[in-house]
């Protein structure tokens, strides 16, 4: 399986997931961080794909997406987009919602 094929494949096989620099517990940057909290804070389980550990994604990801920055939030393999849409999605209360509804199956 190549590369674009493996994310395809996380995309498709996960409700909830989120590209990141680090993990939910240990984000290693501050969008990362804010973007996982926000996440975390609407309650519902989430994959997770560290891309520092996984440089083949961090690299082949932007394009695939045709979004250039990470974090990225995948839902029911719609990209929702990164640390600043997250953010207002959550003070709005989109995002819940969204996260609420994807995993209501």
């Amino acid at each position: 399986m190549d590369i674009l094929d493996t994310i395809k494949d996380q995309i498709s096989t996960n409700n909830i997931l989120l590209y990141m620099k680090g993990s939910p517990t240990a984000p290693q940057c501050g969008f990362s961080a804010r973007t996982v909290q926000n996440v975390m804070a609407c309650g519902q389980r989430f994959a997770y794909v560290d891309i520092l550990s996984h440089p083949e994604i961090r690299q082949t990801l932007p394009g695939f997406a045709n979004w250039p920055t990470f974090p990225q939030l995948w839902v029911n393999g719609e990209l929702v987009g990164g640390c600043d849409i997250v953010a207002e999605m959550a003070d709005s209360g989109e995002l819940k919602t969204l996260l609420d509804t994807a995993t209501a199956e």
